[in-house]
């Protein structure tokens, strides 16, 4: 499963809901990147942060499903070994990537599950971006412009869900993973019906 968005519409804390409400085995794929740890993240939890040269080795290796540049210059991608390791145990994955990510895993696996997090408006999302204050004016402002263009990308995912309610969100996107793993109607968790 592909779960990509702009920057700013809530992903990573859908994501975390996600795994917790799933009706699936669902895992995260931890994601590759050469930016500097940000307070709290860890390495092989939040990302697993390479030294450029160290991604770039892996990256010449073909050991990326997909790995772009991004944000800043910084790398980012997805490791094959951490989707496979879980496909192989008979597990859903999850991959929460950008957009130019998320086509290359469509291009490679047209029949992964893609959904795309819309917000419930641009001025919503603008204002979330600022907010956050982890970036210089600058960085938020590049920030804003590339969001502008992935919300132009929705339609290529085969669902498109907005976040106007982080329950409500993750609800509708639990509901199309049942549908998707062809579960009865009203199975709300993994091995629990709804009554």
């Amino acid at each position: 499963m592909v779960l990509s968005g702009p920057s700013g519409v809530g992903k990573s804390t859908v994501r975390k809901m996600l795994l917790e409400r799933a009706p699936i085995p669902l895992f995260r794929s931890v994601s590759a990147t050469t930016r500097p740890p940000r307070s709290g993240e860890r390495h092989g939890i939040d990302y697993y942060f390479l030294s450029p040269e160290e991604f770039a080795r892996l990256r010449e290796a073909g050991e990326f499903l997909e790995c772009f540049e991004i944000f800043g210059g910084h790398w980012y991608g997805t490791l094959r070994s951490e989707v496979e390791k879980h496909l192989a145990e008979g597990r859903w994955v999850l991959l929460e990537i950008d957009v130019q990510g998320g086509e290359k895993v469509m291009n490679a696996l047209p029949e992964v599950i893609s959904i795309f997090l819309l917000p419930p408006s641009w001025e919503e999302l603008e204002q979330r971006l600022r907010k956050r204050g982890t970036e210089d004016p600058q960085a938020a402002g590049e920030r804003l412009a590339r969001a502008k263009a992935e919300l132009s990308h929705a339609e290529r995912y085969r669902y498109r869900v907005v976040n106007d309610s982080l329950d409500r969100a993750v609800e509708e996107i639990c509901g199309i993973l049942a549908r998707e793993a062809g579960l009865p109607p009203g199975q709300d968790s993994v091995g629990k019906v709804a009554l």
